[in-house]
């Protein structure tokens, strides 16, 4: 590694290859499986169950396992039980068409991102100074963000040559689980005496009372936004509403993929320069605009520019709102931190994705966007007015 990416450390360049080849897997499978779960039997309300139920199990697990990390002063067993649990979900699905297991199989995926995400990111924010902090969450989002690039792709080829071989495909999905896990093995951390203390469930959440002023603020206006940031899958059913083949739906959604992974790192060494804050808002005002756009738009081409927004929104805020938070909090506190904010921002996100649903259901589409772009303005406001960041770690 030259000089001038020096921040790019062995353990920040293996934990994005380990990202990578995971979001692979799951990408390979996320586009087929509503088809496959209806082709098995499973009724649009049972589908809503089991996304329901895993959402919520990766919810409250990254809190618990992002705290139980910082309270073990521990990292990489967290990492490691994360991304295998992960990889071994896919091929899990190819065993048995029970809903039961399927259910299971299917948590058991959620789990790994629960146990992963908080040692995760304390791990990135450990192997990187404050000045650089932004451009290596980036240039982590960008990699793992490629992998949502090359499974879609690898999914669609696959199917053309052998339609409806779901089964094979869970299979399949399995090498790039294995691929990361190999990766993380890699990965070493130094020994220390770790604390065998186990957290309740719930203890994560009294983190809010004993946080930093500045974290507090900062997590009170993502969480405005979270609230009504609902679901990509109906910026997804608005464009198939309007005429669009599935076919087409698929190659926009991997378009926004391909914007998003090759704009986070820039993204992120822009902030490291102009500021977190400034980059960030840019991209909510991004998103803003967005939306307005699916509100008022109802056909045509102007799907692929607001998609391509879309794109750099995600690249301006998804990794940079991470590494924003691991300036706010001190180093030993980090996981908990992130844990906090990922399990909220997860109960956020099923709250905004029924909210937008019911709102469509009973105004339509243009009142659910509409809604949905004025209550991110409100959250644009409320961060405008926060301080810029302040490393205290």
């Amino acid at each position: 590694m030259s000089k001038r990416w020096s921040y790019i450390t062995r353990p920040i360049l293996l934990l994005s290859g380990v990202s990578l080849f995971t979001d692979m897997a799951s990408e390979m499978l996320y586009p087929i499986m509503p088809v496959y779960l209806e082709s098995i039997g499973f009724s649009v309300l049972l589908i809503g169950i089991l996304e329901g139920l895993a959402e919520t199990t990766a919810g409250l697990s990254k809190g618990y396992f992002g705290q139980l990390s910082d309270l073990r002063g521990s990292r990489l067993p967290f990492i490691r039980l994360g991304y295998t649990l992960s990889a071994l979900s896919k091929p899990l699905l190819a065993v048995s068409v029970w809903p039961l297991w399927v259910f299971g199989a299917r948590t058991v995926d959620r789990l790994g991102k629960g146990v992963r995400t908080g040692a995760r990111d304390a791990m990135l924010s450990d192997q990187s100074d404050p000045e650089y902090r932004a451009r290596v969450f980036g240039f982590h989002r960008g990699m793992d963000t490629l992998g949502a690039v090359i499974g879609p792709l690898l999914a669609l080829w696959y199917l053309q040559k052998h339609p409806d071989d779901y089964q094979t495909l869970f299979l399949l999905a399995f090498g790039p689980g294995a691929m990361s896990i190999l990766l993380l093995y890699l990965l070493r951390e130094k020994k220390k005496e770790v604390q065998q203390v186990r957290p309740g469930l719930f203890d994560f959440l009294k983190y809010w009372k004993d946080s930093p002023s500045a974290y507090r603020h900062l997590l009170a206006g993502l969480l405005l936004f979270a609230l009504f940031n609902s679901s990509d899958v109906l910026l997804l059913l608005r464009i198939k509403e309007s005429g669009w083949s599935d076919a087409a739906v698929i190659g926009v959604y991997i378009f926004y993929n391909l914007v998003y992974a090759i704009g986070a790192f820039p993204a992120g060494w822009v902030a490291d320069k102009l500021g977190i804050k400034r980059t960030f808002l840019t991209g909510l005002l991004l998103y803003i605009l967005v939306y307005v756009g699916f509100a008022v738009v109802s056909g045509g081409t102007w799907y692929w520019g607001l998609f391509f927004l879309y794109g750099l929104y995600a690249a301006a805020t998804e990794g940079i709102s991470k590494a924003w938070i691991t300036l706010r909090v001190p180093k030993e506190e980090t996981a908990t931190a992130v844990g906090l904010y990922a399990s909220l921002n997860s109960m956020a996100a099923l709250f905004a994705s029924s909210a937008a649903g019911l709102i469509w259901w009973q105004a339509g589409p243009g009142w659910a966007f509409g809604t949905t772009a004025c209550m991110a303005l409100a959250a644009f406001s409320y961060l405008l007015m926060t301080k810029e960041n302040t490393n205290i770690a």
